[in-house]
């Protein structure tokens, strides 16, 4: 169960770092777009499914919230 929770963790890290990314221009063939561009492949299978579920609420995605919010309570279900 530890080792979930640890890998739950690490999703989360990499989540905010895709959200914190996105709020900066990052200019095409750059090491941060190579960087944003990882971040995204891993995070997008997951987000895109709940952003179809849950569309942009005044021009802001929330599918990151809503995510962040379920891996705290999957990663506080597996227990200490």
């Amino acid at each position: 169960m530890a080792l979930v929770r640890d890998l739950l963790n690490l999703y989360l890290i990499v989540v905010f770092g895709r959200v914190v990314l996105s709020w900066f221009p990052i200019s095409p063939g750059s090491a941060m777009a190579g960087v944003y561009g990882f971040l995204y492949q891993i995070t997008e299978p997951v987000l895109g499914p709940i952003r179809r579920i849950l569309p942009p609420l005044g021009g802001f995605d929330l599918s990151p919230l809503v995510l962040i919010i379920l891996i705290q309570v999957v990663s506080s279900s597996l227990g200490r």
